[in-house]
């Protein structure tokens, strides 16, 4: 049962979160999914067509499927702006499961404007929406966030398609602690061992695009973060051995027999 993950009215099989940008084709984009084992794939709706039946449309690409989609805010600067988008994508699509990006850097680093995303999340979760949130490493924030109606919260890694991995683990453990909606790591996991090392942090799920999309091979990429989310998740639940800075046998000399 450790294997579904809860968010809000939803359940899923695989606790990895997929992107569709980048990828050279919408058949690439669909073969990666599934070597993922991910059953959700988030779309930016100002960038890739998921509502428009006249136009090649990704949601055909993934007819018969069990990979549900999560539409994002992608390029959304102010509360208003996201609050729009997801109320016309919702009437087109039926879709009310969100992820909710307000960007306050557009230029460098494309970091969340928080303030905004918090005051766009109350007004989404009135709606009826459900919210996943992505936003800065701050545990202050990611509860302002759950408090505000979010039922995820998505705590930056390190900066959107950096591939640098988990910059602040100690932030991310911040961030579990301080709510109790699941915490999912989002941006700048670059290959597998950062999604597993996310995942034994305690993070509840990852949601990775540019590791797969850009990799040499997207479809053994796709695979390799299959099982590292896996294989963290396990690991975080059977607890770590405590680090210390001397040696201990492993065979101890206490009752030895001496010769």
């Amino acid at each position: 049962m450790d294997n579904i993950l809860k968010i809000g009215k939803y359940e899923l099989g695989s606790r990895l979160i997929v992107g569709s940008g980048k990828y050279d084709s919408f058949e690439t984009t669909k073969n990666a999914t599934l070597a993922s084992g991910s059953e959700l794939i988030t779309v930016a709706v100002r960038r890739l067509n998921i509502t428009d039946p006249n136009k090649e449309n990704l949601r055909d690409t993934f007819k018969g499927t069990n990979v549900k989609f999560l539409p994002n805010s992608a390029g959304c600067t102010t509360a208003e702006e996201a609050i729009t988008l997801f109320r016309l994508t919702r009437e087109a699509t039926g879709i009310d499961l969100i992820k909710l990006e307000v960007i306050g850097d557009t230029q460098k680093t494309l970091y969340p404007d928080v303030l905004e995303t918090i005051e766009a999340c109350k007004v989404l979760a009135k709606d009826g929406f459900t919210i996943m949130a992505y936003t800065s490493d701050d545990p202050i924030m990611a509860k302002r966030l759950e408090d505000a109606g979010a039922h995820a919260v998505m705590p930056l890694a390190a900066p959107i398609g950096s591939g640098l991995g988990v910059q602040n683990p100690y932030n991310i453990v911040f961030v579990r602690e301080a709510i109790s909606v699941p915490v999912i790591v989002d941006a700048g996991i670059g290959c597998a061992s950062d999604a597993a090392y996310a995942m034994e942090l305690g993070a509840h799920g990852v949601l990775t695009n540019t590791a797969i999309a850009q990799a040499q091979n997207p479809m053994i990429m796709a695979e390799a973060m299959k099982h590292a989310i896996k294989a963290g998740r396990m690991s975080y639940l059977a607890g770590r051995i405590a680090k210390r800075p001397y040696a201990t046998a492993s065979s101890p000399v206490d009752g030895m027999i001496q010769f």
